[in-house]
């Protein structure tokens, strides 16, 4: 049946409602998460040594469709069954959230002492092997690794999902403000960066395909 323009003005009011109200909904419960301390053996990047200002280069990841603003309470989503509208499940979402917020710690947690493969390795299988090449190449950058030993840093990360930024079939992007406390031998101090971070399933698996500046997207 054909619905006019009154009528197709009032579906567009709905949807837009019902997945502003998704993203909060969703995002919002996510809990801030940190490492108690940073083990010879744990993960994160930091490829300018300085807190909250660590970046990589974007790793390719699958094209996303803008995701919402969060505006709307969690209320107007009434009983409607979201998930139904949309092209993930609440597991996916859940899955992809853990592997997001977990990666952002790694990001930012790291010891002078460690190799570069020591600090991608211990990420595990949260990345893909791509950007896995990326992170070891910034972290044993010349400038970037003598600071790092000079200084003798210690790094500890923490990391709180703020919003589910673009999503597709197979890519949810989070925005994450990825904290860090750095502690030096002339002392300690803390910062905190925003990043887009992708997260990518392939086979079942979700793994960090691409990272990037907040302000910068993922292109």
């Amino acid at each position: 049946m054909d619905l006019s323009p009154r009528q197709r003005i009032a579906v567009f009011a709905v949807i837009v409602v019902v997945l502003a109200a998704l993203g909060y909904y969703l995002v919002d419960p996510l809990l801030t998460h940190h490492h108690g301390s940073a083990q010879p053996g744990a993960s994160a990047a930091s490829t300018a040594g300085t807190p909250g200002t660590a970046s990589t280069p974007a790793a390719s990841g699958n094209p996303t469709t803008p995701a919402p603003a969060v505006t709307a309470s969690a209320a107007g989503a009434g009983s409607v069954n979201i998930y139904s509208w949309l092209p993930f499940t609440q597991q996916d979402l859940t899955s992809a959230a853990s592997v997001a917020l977990r990666f952002s710690i790694d990001y930012n947690t790291f010891t002078y002492t460690e190799s570069a493969d020591g600090y991608v390795g211990a990420m595990g299988g949260l990345v893909t092997g791509q950007l896995a090449g990326t992170l070891r190449a910034a972290y044993q950058t010349p400038g970037v690794a003598k600071l790092r030993t000079s200084q003798k840093q210690v790094s500890t990360g923490s990391a709180a999902i703020n919003s589910l930024r673009a999503f597709g079939s197979s890519s949810l992007t989070f925005i994450v403000t990825a904290g860090q406390r750095l502690a030096t031998a002339s002392g300690t101090s803390n910062g905190s960066t925003q990043y887009a971070v992708t997260v990518t399933n392939s086979g079942g698996s979700w793994q960090v395909s691409d990272i990037e500046l907040q302000s910068a997207g993922n292109t």
